[in-house]
C-alpha cells in the first residue's frame, strides 16, 4: 500500500529529542512520535475526550513552512500548511488497542481507516487499512535526555 507508506514519507517527521512519559498501557499512545524513516514528527494528545488524535508537527524538509495540503480535496485545506495539520483522529477504544480512526495521507489527500497500538515503551504501530487490508508501520517514540 505505497500510500500509506508515504503518509509517513510526505508528512512526518525526525527532529530533536522531546519528553514523553513511558506506557502504563499499550493503549497509552499520547507523546511524540517519529514516523518510520525518521521524515516527520507526530504529536499525539487527547482530543478531549480521552481519545488520540495527532498532528504533523515538524517535517524533514528544507523549508517545511513551504509545504502546503496541496492534494486535499478541501479547496480551503489545499492552501493551508500541512504543519500543524490533522493526521490520525476518530480513535475508538478496542480492548487493548485503538481501532475505528482516521490516517491522512498528505501526498495523496485521502484519509484511511486506522488502528494504534503502543507495543513496547519506544514502539507505536500504526495500521492504515483499505477494506480488510492493512498495512503496518512502526514509530519510534522521542524522548529528551
Amino acid at each position: 500500500m505505497r500510500t500509506f507508506a508515504l503518509i509517513a514519507a510526505a508528512t512526518l517527521l525526525a527532529a530533536p529529542a522531546f519528553a514523553s512519559e513511558a506506557a502504563s498501557s499499550p493503549k497509552d499512545v499520547f507523546g511524540l512520535w517519529t514516523v518510520r524513516g525518521g521524515t516527520a514528527l507526530i504529536q499525539i494528545t487527547d482530543c478531549g475526550d480521552g481519545t488520540p488524535c495527532g498532528k504533523l508537527v515538524h517535517v524533514v524538509t528544507p523549508n517545511p513552512k513551504a509545504l502546503l495540503d496541496d492534494q486535499n480535496p478541501d479547496p480551503e485545506l489545499a492552501t493551508q500548511p500541512l504543519i500543524g495539520s490533522k493526521m490520525l483522529w476518530g480513535f475508538k477504544e478496542k480492548s487493548d488497542k485503538w481501532s475505528s480512526g482516521k490516517i491522512y495521507d498528505a501526498e495523496s489527500g485521502k484519509s484511511y481507516k486506522s488502528k494504534l497500538e503502543r507495543k513496547d515503551a519506544g514502539t507505536l504501530e500504526v495500521k492504515g487499512c483499505v477494506g480488510p487490508i492493512c498495512q503496518k508501520q512502526f514509530w519510534t517514540e522521542v524522548k529528551l535526555d
